[in-house]
């Protein structure tokens, strides 16, 4: 549906980045599934028709572009039905490469902003340990300075791209108190001596995106390479989780819209009793019931990322846009499947795709229960 947010121009560009889809990238999911990552094809592909560089600006290769531009890409690779190359490609513009936009010196975003835009380099942002996942106080990785470098010591998990990142953003402790004014952020080199990659972690769904655990043993870090101000890596963290948040429920739009396309096809192709599927009205409204829900997570969503590109605070509504919309393509995928009986359990069948990767939503970038109590406060709830 169209939405009063959107130009002639935005919507222009949606219809090549589907046309770029449908061509380049749904053809190949099922082998960069089985492969458990995107190549780097791709991301030199997209960086080469300007699809990493939307919103930074063209002094480093970008497009110069509005978030809104922005919006409309992150919708579109999601619809394409993998959930796996979304969160890379995702992963390494919107939320590894934003840091350095947003917070790092003109040095860093020529030597990793420029060749991250043109799919050279490939990002990842490295926060996660096992001892926490939002809890980011529970960070045991640390930074001690020694000259002119930070030594790094510790270990992450759960890093989307983390096999085949160039360089990563990392979260490091560099003293200990006071709690949350004690986190910095690095650029580390994965070629740097001591940097090393765990196991690549086997997913249930975002099969195409690798993940890995990651170590640092001892790694000497350049002290250029420090994001921003020491020990204000937390406050740079919590402010792009707004972004990020606002990027994962279009993700979820995206998907949720894919899987109701799913289902409507097979609905008006499979026969039971004599009569197609989309015949039975408990069917054609369980469907109804899927386009509302998709609608609600749409507009809370888009209004958030309005408000966030007019550069206004909008915690409150990219709480709500996150928790509904993950919430939501859950429950779409799940009846979308339903609605495919028994084919929608096999692999042959995308829904089942559509539906494992769903799962994760409501869990990365602050789960469900976070963005609950994140609302609690922001709502007075609590005093």
């Amino acid at each position: 549906m169209s939405h009063w947010m959107f130009t002639e121009e935005h919507e222009m560009f949606r219809k090549s980045v589907r046309a770029f889809m449908e061509k380049e990238v749904v053809p190949n999911i099922e082998k960069w599934e089985r492969e458990g990552e995107t190549p780097r094809s791709l991301y030199k592909r997209m960086g080469e028709l300007g699809y990493l560089g939307i919103k930074f600006p063209e002094e480093y290769g970008g497009s110069g572009l509005d978030l809104i531009m922005e919006a409309v890409f992150t919708e579109e690779l999601a619809k394409c039905g993998a959930g796996g190359v979304a969160a890379a490609i995702g992963s390494h513009t919107s939320i590894a490469m934003t840091n350095i936009w947003k917070y790092g010196s003109h040095e860093q975003k020529q030597k990793y902003l420029v060749p991250g835009i043109k799919g050279e380099l490939i990002a990842a942002l490295a926060i996660t340990e096992s001892s926490g996942g939002s809890d980011v106080s529970a960070i045991k990785t640390t930074a001690k300075r020694a000259g002119d470098y930070y030594i790094l010591t510790g270990s992450k998990t759960f890093i989307t791209n983390g096999v085949n990142a160039d360089y990563v953003i990392v979260a490091a402790r560099t003293r200990e108190d006071p709690v949350h004014r004690n986190v910095s952020l690095f650029i580390v080199e994965t070629n740097s001596e001591g940097y090393s990659v765990g196991k690549k972690l086997k997913k249930l769904g975002w099969r195409s995106s690798d993940t890995s655990e990651i170590f640092f043993d001892n790694v000497k870090v350049p002290s250029e390479n420090i994001i921003g101000n020491e020990n204000e890596g937390f406050l740079y963290v919590m402010e792009n989780f707004q972004y990020e948040r606002l990027t994962m429920a279009l993700g979820c739009i995206g998907a949720a819209e894919k899987a109701l396309e799913l289902a409507i096809k097979y609905s008006k192709e499979r026969i039971q009793f004599k009569q197609p599927l989309s015949e039975f009205q408990v069917i054609r409204h369980k469907l109804v019931d899927m386009a509302v829900d998709i609608e609600k997570a749409r507009n809370i969503t888009y209004r958030a990322i309005y408000l966030y590109n007019k550069g206004e605070n909008c915690v409150t509504e990219a709480t709500m846009a996150k928790v509904y919309a993950t919430e939501m393509v859950n429950r779409v995928a799940d009846q979308a499947l339903q609605i495919h009986g028994g084919n929608g359990y096999m692999m042959e069948y995308p829904i089942q795709r559509i539906w494992r990767d769903a799962r994760i939503q409501t869990i990365g970038g602050g789960t469900t229960q976070i963005m609950y109590e994140i609302l609690t406060k922001r709502l007075g709830i609590l005093s």
